[in-house]
């Protein structure tokens, strides 16, 4: 099945075949208050409740609002989470959310798609502390 378009049309969230959600953020958006509270509203629904580890792909994301990184915050349907991103804004945008933020599971930030994916389907993400990998 397609990704679902988000309301704000910025994003496109999935539930895949091994049971993660995937957050897609487009190319050069800024993710404001709303286009978070959309975000999130989606995942609860798609998740339906059920918590399934979450890959945000936010490779490209030019920038995050304060507001939007405190709705961030907020327990979701994830059961952890893994930012991915390429980039050094990229980076600087995960370590600003992971340092001023309390996630609400276990995140870490990626430069890999396939080490996000492995972390996420393994055990060992739930008792460890939020993180930059």
């Amino acid at each position: 099945m397609p990704a679902q378009r988000i309301d704000g049309d910025k994003a496109g969230l999935e539930l895949l075949p091994n049971g993660i959600l995937h957050l897609a953020w487009d190319q050069d958006c800024t993710i404001t208050v709303t286009d978070a509270e959309a975000a999130m509203r989606a995942v609860n629904s798609l998740a339906e409740a059920e918590g399934h580890p979450m890959l945000v792909d936010m490779e490209t994301t030019r920038t995050v609002t304060r507001d939007a990184r405190a709705v961030f915050a907020v327990p979701c349907a994830a059961s952890r989470i893994a930012l991915l991103g390429s980039s050094p804004v990229d980076r600087m945008i995960a370590n600003f959310f992971l340092g001023v933020n309390s996630p609400p599971c276990p995140t870490r930030f990626f430069t890999s798609r396939h080490l996000a994916v492995a972390w996420l389907q393994s055990d060992a993400g739930e008792l460890e502390h939020p993180a930059i990998a």
